[in-house]
C-alpha cells in the first residue's frame, strides 16, 4: 500500500521545498483556486470502469461494485435529515445559551513583525476568545494574517499578497522577521518539559532567498530550528495554517463574500472541513487494492507452470538417483583425502618442529657471547672508573708549578744580577790590559822621545805643534758636527717610519672605513628596495621567479621556498647567530621529485638567481624524539615556522630540533655538559660548541658577517624603515670618521714629507762633514808623523801619564777583587734556589708521569670497552637476525599449527577420523577416476546430482512460496476492500452530519436579522446553494429567492452566516477573517458584528481574529472582546497646483 501524499510546503523561495510532513492532521491543498479534487463517488466509477475493461477480475469487478453502492440518493439524504434534524437543533440552541471556555493550547498570545511588509516593528498580544483589528485603509491591517501564515509554515501565495518571501520585505531593508507566540497549557500541552506553558516560533527570512526558523521555549530557550519539529507542533495542536476557512485573507474573503459560485462553495466546504483530503486519501487506496488485485491475478496464473516446472525436476532426480551408489563410494574417497591431507599437513609441521628447535639451539651461544661481551665493557668501565679515582687521588699540582715559577723568577733575577757583574769584570779586566799597555806604550815613546830631544830644534817644534793644534781643533769640530748629525739622523729616521707606519694604518683604516661606506650605502638602497620587494632578502626577482614557479608544471608538488617566507624568530635577541647559521638556508627552495630539479634550477639562473635546492618528500615525521627536555632553548623553539614542510627540512638539513642556543660559549658548554649525552650549541658571542656523547668537547670561531651580506636583511623585526634609519646613522658616523681620518692621513703624508727633506738634508751635512774630517784628519797625521819625526815630545809629560795610569791599574784590581767576592756571594745564593728547583722538577716530572701512566692504562681500558662495544654491537645484531630468523620459522610453525588444527576440524566435521589414510595422491587419483565417470553421467542428465536435489528443493519452495505469498494478499487485499468499504461509509456519515449542522447554523444565524433561508447541498453535483428570504420578501413572496436578488449587505450577511456555520465544523482553535463587512450597511454590520460575538463567545476553546476597517463605536464589547487599533497610514500630504 502506498504512503500518504506528503504537503509540500513554500521554502525560502518557490522554486525550492524546505520540507514535508507525512501523515500531517492538516488539510492537504493546492496552490490554485480551483478544487478539482475528486468525490470518493468518482473514483469508484472511475474504477469500475476500469474493471470492466480488465476480463480476468470479475472478483475485483464484484467488490467494486459493492463499494459504488455507497452512492447516496435523495431519499437517504432526506431521511436522514429527518431523523436528526430535532437532536442537532436542539444542540445548537442549548449552546447558544452558554458560555464557551478559553483554551488552553493552540491559540495565539502574541505576535510580533520587524520590517514586515509596511511595518519597521509591530506587536500584538492577542486575547483569547475575540480579538477585533481596525484601522483605515492601507494602515497595514491584512499584514497581521500574512505574518501569521508565513510564522506558522505557510506558503506565501496563499496569503494573496506575494509570490515568495522577499516581497514581504520591508522596502530599502534586507531582511525580516515575524515572531509567533503559542499558548501550551493545559494535559495535552506539547513537550511542556521542554517548551513549558508557551512556544516562540520566529522565522527569518532574506532578500537573497536564505530563510530559518527558531523554535523556543517561554524562557528563551532554543528547542529547534527543524522545519519538521514546527509540523509536529502543528498537528499536535490541529493549527491548519493553509486551510483557507481557518485564515481568510482579504482577497479570499471578497471573493467568497461577493462572487462564489454554488460549485467553488461546495468545494470551499469540503476543503474547509478536510472532507477532500479524505476523499483524495480514500481515492487513492482504491487505486492501490485495484492495482494489487490485478497482480494477485497475474501471479495466480504462474501457478501452473510451477507446478509443471516440479514434476520435470522430480522426473530428472529420480533417474539420476541411479547414481547414488557410485556418489557414496565417491564421498567414502572424500573423506580418506580429507583426513590424507590431515595427516600430510601434520608431518610437515613435525619437520618444521625440528627446523626450528635447531634454529633455537643457537641463540643461547650468541646470548653468551653478548653477555661476555657486556662483562668485558663492564669490566673495563670499572677499572677506567678506578683509574679515574686513582687521578683524582692524585691531586693537582698548580701549587708545585707556582713554587717552581717563583724560584724560576728568583733564579733568574739572580742570573741578570750575574750576568751584570760577569760583564763589569770583564770591563774592568780589559780596561787593566789597556792600561798596562798605554803604560808599555808610554815607556817606549819616553826611549823615543829621549833620543829625538837631542837631534831637533825648538822653532820648528812649536810651529809643527801650533798646526797640530790648529788641525786637531778643527777635526774634533768636524766630528762634533759628524756625531751631532748621526744623533739627528737616526732620531729622523725613526720618527719617518713611525710617520710612514700611522700613515699606512691611517690608509688602511680610511679604506676600510671607505669599505664601509659603500656597504651602508648599497644596504640603504637594498632597504630602498625592499619597501618596494619584501622578497627582496630572498633573491632577485623572487616575485617573478614565484610566478614563473606557478605556471610551470612539475612531476611531484610545487616547489615550496623561499624558506625564509614562511620562517620568523620569536626572540630578536637569537636573530644575529640565526641569520648567520640559517641565512643560506633562507633563499633555499624545495621539490618532491628529483626530475623538478633542473627545471627550478633553470628558473632560478633565469632570473639570476643560485639559491640551493632541496629533494625531500613531503614526510610530516614526529620530531619529538630527538628534542631535549623544555627548559632548553633549541633553535626550533626559538623559531615560528609556518609550515610544517619547510620544518621538516629545517630538521633534516640543520638539526634544529636538537642544536641549542646560549649568550656564551661558556654557558652553551655547561648546557650540553648537563644534558649529557653529547650535542651542539650555537652562542650570541660567535661559537659553534660541540660535545661528543663518549666525552669531550670542541668550540669553532664564527666568522661575522659583512656589512654588504644581503644575509643581514633577514630576521628583522623592527621593520625595514628603523633599519634605514640605523643605517642612515651609521653611514653618517661613517662619513664624519672618514673625513676625521683623511685628515690625519693628509697630516702624516704632510710630515713625511718634511721628514724626507730634513733626512735628505742631514745626509747630504754629514757627506760634507766626513770629507772635512777625512781631510783634517789626513793634515793632522801628517803633522803628528812631521812631530814625532822632526820634534820630540816632553819625556816628564809620559812620565805623569805613566803614573796616572799606574794609579788607574791600581784601582782597577781593587775593584776587580771587590766584584770577585760579590759574584762568590752570588753564586752561593743561586745554588740552594737551583736544588730547589730541580727538586720541585723532579716532582712534577713524577706526578706527570704516574699521570700519564695513569691515561694510558685508561686509553687501554677505553680501547679495550670500545672493542667490546663493537663486539656486543655485533653479537646483538647477529641475534637479531638469528632472533629474526627463529621469528620467522616460528610464524611458520605457528601457521602449519593453525592449518593443522583447521584442516583437522574441518575433516572432524566433515567425517569421523579415518584410520590409516594413504597417500594424498593415490587417493586422489582414484576419486578423480570415479568423479569424471560420475561427469559424463553429469553432461548426459545435463547437471549434478547435487544441483538436481537443490533444483527440486528449489522448485518446491518456489511453489509452496508461491502459494502461501497468494494466499496471505488475497486475504490482505479482502481485508483492505472492507476497510475502504467501512471508511467510504463513514466518510458519507461524516459529510451528511457536517451538511446537517451548517444547514441548522445556517437558519439559525439568519434567524437573529429576521430572515429565513436554507443551504442546499447537492453531494452528486458538488454544489452548495444558498436560499434566503428577508422579512420584506416574506410579506411579498411566498418562496425562497436566489442570493444574487438579494442587496449587497444582505448578500454579505448571508455569507457571514455560511462561514459561522461552516467554523463549527471544523477543530482548528484559530480563526481568522479579514474584511467581512466591505459591502454591508450600518444594520447588518451591526448584526453581523453581534452574532460573530455571540457566536464567538459561545465557542468552546477557540479564538478569533477578525479584521475591518469601520471603527467599533456601534459594537457592544464584552469582557472577552480586545480591540487593537493601527496607527493611520504615514503618506505624504501635498497641495494639488489648481488654478
Amino acid at each position: 500500500m502506498p504512503k500518504r501524499r506528503a504537503v509540500v510546503v513554500e521554502s525560502d523561495s518557490e522554486d525550492r521545498a524546505e520540507g514535508s510532513s507525512q501523515g500531517s492532521k492538516r488539510a492537504r491543498t493546492e496552490e490554485d483556486s480551483g478544487y478539482d479534487t475528486p468525490g470518493p463517488i468518482q473514483e469508484v466509477t472511475r474504477g469500475r470502469r476500469r474493471a470492466r475493461r480488465d476480463d480476468d477480475e470479475e472478483g475485483p469487478e464484484d467488490e467494486e461494485e459493492n463499494i459504488e453502492q455507497t452512492t447516496p440518493d435523495e431519499d437517504e439524504e432526506k431521511r436522514f435529515e429527518d431523523e436528526n434534524e430535532e437532536a442537532i437543533r436542539a444542540k445548537v440552541l442549548n449552546k447558544s445559551k452558554s458560555q464557551g471556555g478559553i483554551a488552553e493550547m493552540g491559540i495565539i498570545e502574541k505576535l510580533e513583525m520587524h520590517q514586515f511588509m509596511c511595518h519597521k516593528y509591530l506587536t500584538f498580544t492577542f486575547g483569547p476568545q475575540i480579538n477585533f483589528i481596525i484601522g483605515h485603509n492601507g494602515s497595514g491591517k491584512s499584514a497581521v494574517l500574512s505574518a501569521l501564515t508565513i510564522a506558522l509554515g505557510g506558503k506565501a501565495t496563499t496569503t494573496g499578497r506575494g509570490n515568495g518571501l522577499k516581497s514581504f520585505i520591508k522596502e530599502g531593508q534586507s531582511a525580516s522577521e515575524v515572531t509567533v507566540t503559542i499558548k501550551n497549557q493545559g494535559e495535552e500541552a506539547y513537550k511542556p518539559e521542554e517548551y513549558g506553558s508557551s512556544i516562540v516560533i520566529t522565522r527569518k527570512f532574506t532578500k537573497d532567498g536564505g530563510s530559518s526558523y527558531k523554535i523556543c521555549s517561554k524562557s528563551g530557550k532554543t528547542i529547534s530550528t527543524s522545519r519538521t519539529e514546527l509540523s509536529a507542533i502543528c498537528d499536535h495542536m490541529n493549527i491548519q495554517v493553509d486551510n483557507p476557512m481557518n485564515i481568510l485573507t482579504q482577497d479570499s474573503a471578497r471573493q467568497f463574500l461577493s462572487a462564489s459560485a454554488p460549485a467553488d462553495k461546495y468545494k470551499f466546504f469540503l476543503r474547509g472541513t478536510q472532507l477532500s483530503q479524505l476523499s483524495e486519501e480514500y481515492s487513492t487506496c482504491l487505486e492501490n487494492i485495484t492495482q494489487m488485485q490485478k497482480v494477485l491475478v497475474h501471479k495466480s496464473e504462474a501457478i501452473p507452470d510451477l507446478v509443471q516446472a516440479l514434476n520435470e525436476a522430480s522426473a530428472r532426480y529420480e533417474e539420476a538417483d541411479k547414481a547414488r551408489q557410485q556418489r557414496h563410494k565417491a564421498d567414502e574417497l572424500k573423506k580418506e583425502l580429507a583426513w590424507a591431507y590431515v595427516v600430510e599437513k601434520e608431518n610437515e609441521m613435525r619437520s618444521q618442529m625440528e627446523t626450528c628447535e635447531k634454529q633455537k639451539r643457537r641463540l643461547p651461544k650468541l646470548e653468551e657471547e653478548i653477555a661476555k661481551a657486556e662483562r668485558s665493557i663492564q669490566d673495563a668501565s670499572d677499572k677506567v672508573t678506578k683509574f679515574e679515582e686513582e687521578i683524582h687521588a692524585l691531586g693537582t699540582i698548580e701549587h708545585l708549578q707556582a713554587q717552581r715559577q717563583e724560584i724560576k723568577d728568583q733564579l733568574k733575577a739572580g742570573s741578570q744580577e750575574i750576568a751584570t757583574v760577569k760583564a763589569d769584570e770583564r770591563a774592568l779586566n780589559e780596561s787593566v790590559q789597556s792600561v798596562r799597555s798605554a803604560i808599555e806604550e808610554f815607556e817606549r815613546r819616553i826611549e823615543e822621545e829621549t833620543q829625538k830631544q837631542q837631534e831637533n830644534t825648538q822653532g820648528k817644534r812649536d810651529e809643527t805643534n801650533r798646526k797640530l793644534e790648529e788641525a786637531v781643533t778643527e777635526l774634533r769640530t768636524v766630528e762634533k758636527e759628524i756625531d751631532d748629525v748621526k744623533t739627528r739622523l737616526p732620531e729622523r729616521e725613526t720618527e719617518l717610519q713611525r710617520v710612514q707606519n700611522d700613515g699606512r694604518a691611517a690608509d688602511l683604516e680610511r679604506q676600510e672605513i671607505r669599505r664601509q661606506i659603500e656597504a651602508l650605502t648599497r644596504q640603504i638602497s637594498n632597504c630602498d628596495e625592499q619597501e618596494r620587494n619584501e622578497l627582496l632578502p630572498y633573491g632577485q626577482n623572487v616575485e617573478a621567479c614565484l610566478a614563473d614557479i606557478t605556471r610551470a608544471r612539475w612531476h611531484g608538488s610545487k616547489p615550496v621556498g623561499p624558506f625564509g617566507m614562511f620562517v620568523k624568530v620569536k626572540d630578536p635577541q637569537w636573530a644575529v647567530i640565526l641569520r648567520h647559521q640559517l641565512g643560506g638556508l633562507m633563499t633555499s627552495f624545495a621539490v618532491t621529485d628529483g626530475r623538478d630539479r633542473p627545471q627550478l634550477a633553470q628558473i632560478l639562473k633565469r632570473h639570476g638567481n643560485n639559491a640551493g635546492i632541496v629533494i625531500a618528500e613531503r614526510d610530516l615525521f614526529d620530531y619529538s624524539s630527538g628534542e631535549p627536555p623544555a627548559e632548553y632553548i633549541t633553535v626550533l623553539r626559538a623559531l615560528e615556522i609556518s609550515d610544517e614542510f619547510v620544518l621538516r627540512i629545517l630538521i633534516n638539513q640543520s638539526h634544529i630540533e636538537s642544536t641549542m642556543l646560549a649568550p656564551t660559549r661558556l654557558q652553551g658548554d655547561q648546557m650540553l655538559s648537563r644534558l649529557g649525552r653529547g650535542g651542539l650549541a650555537w652562542t650570541n658571542d660567535m661559537y659553534r660548541v660541540k660535545r661528543y656523547p663518549e666525552g669531550g668537547g670542541s668550540s669553532e670561531v664564527l666568522n661575522s658577517l659583512r656589512h654588504d651580506d644581503k644575509r643581514n636583511m633577514l630576521f628583522r623585526e623592527d621593520g625595514v624603515g628603523s633599519r634605514k634609519i640605523e643605517l642612515q646613522g651609521q653611514l653618517q658616523e661613517a662619513e664624519s670618521a672618514h673625513q676625521a681620518i683623511n685628515a690625519r692621513v693628509e697630516q702624516h703624508q704632510k710630515r713625511f714629507t718634511e721628514l724626507k727633506r730634513e733626512i735628505a738634508k742631514l745626509q747630504n751635512s754629514l757627506r760634507a762633514s766626513q770629507r772635512k774630517q777625512l781631510e783634517w784628519r789626513q793634515r793632522r797625521d801628517a803633522l803628528q808623523e812631521e812631530i814625532n819625526e822632526d820634534t820630540p815630545v816632553a819625556v816628564q809629560a809620559f812620565y805623569d801619564e805613566i803614573d796616572s795610569l799606574k794609579k788607574q791599574k791600581a784601582s782597577h784590581i781593587q775593584q776587580f777583587t771587590e766584584i770577585t767576592v760579590r759574584l762568590e756571594a752570588l753564586n752561593d745564593a743561586q745554588r740552594p734556589l737551583m736544588a730547589h728547583s730541580e727538586e720541585l722538577k723532579q716532582q712534577i716530572d713524577s706526578h706527570n708521569e704516574n699521570l700519564q701512566e695513569i691515561r694510558t692504562r685508561i686509553e687501554h681500558q677505553v680501547g679495550i670497552r670500545l672493542q667490546a662495544q663493537k663486539h656486543k654491537e655485533h653479537w646483538t645484531s647477529k641475534l637479531a637476525a638469528e632472533q629474526r630468523k627463529v621469528d620467522g620459522e616460528q610464524e611458520k610453525l605457528d601457521q602449519l599449527e593453525e592449518e593443522y588444527k583447521v584442516w583437522t576440524a574441518k575433516a572432524e566435521e566433515f567425517c569421523e577420523k579415518y584410520p590409516d589414510p594413504r597417500s594424498p595422491n593415490v587417493v586422489k587419483r582414484d576419486l578423480d577416476g570415479i568423479t569424471n565417470a560420475l561427469k559424463e553421467r553429469e553432461k548426459r542428465h545435463g547437471a549434478s546430482v547435487e544441483e538436481m536435489a537443490k533444483e527440486l528443493h528449489k522448485r518446491k519452495t518456489v511453489l509452496e512460496d508461491t502459494k502461501k505469498e497468494l494466499k496471505s494478499m488475497m486475504a490482505l487485499n479482502k481485508a483492505l476492500k472492507n476497510s475502504i468499504r467501512i471508511r467510504l461509509k463513514k466518510w458519507h456519515e461524516f459529510r451528511r452530519h457536517i451538511a446537517l449542522r451548517c444547514k441548522i447554523y445556517f437558519s439559525y444565524h439568519l434567524s437573529i436579522r429576521g430572515y429565513y433561508g436554507k443551504v442546499l447541498f447537492d453531494h452528486v453535483q458538488g454544489t452548495l446553494q444558498l436560499k434566503v428570504q428577508t422579512d420584506d420578501q416574506q410579506s411579498t413572496q411566498t418562496k425562497e429567492k436566489d442570493p444574487r436578488s438579494l442587496s449587497g449587505g444582505e448578500k454579505s450577511f448571508s455569507t457571514i452566516c455560511l462561514l459561522l456555520s461552516l467554523w463549527e465544523s471544523i477543530g482548528c482553535p484559530i480563526r481568522c477573517l479579514d474584511e467581512f463587512d466591505v459591502f454591508m450597511d450600518a444594520v447588518n454590520r451591526r448584526v453581523s458584528m453581534k452574532m460573530m460575538i455571540d457566536t464567538a463567545n459561545a465557542s468552546d476553546r477557540k479564538q478569533y481574529i477578525l479584521i475591518t476597517p469601520q471603527d467599533m463605536t456601534n459594537v457592544q464589547i464584552g469582557p472577552t472582546v480586545r480591540v487593537h487599533r493601527m496607527s493611520d497610514p504615514e503618506r505624504g500630504q501635498g497641495v494639488l497646483a489648481l488654478q
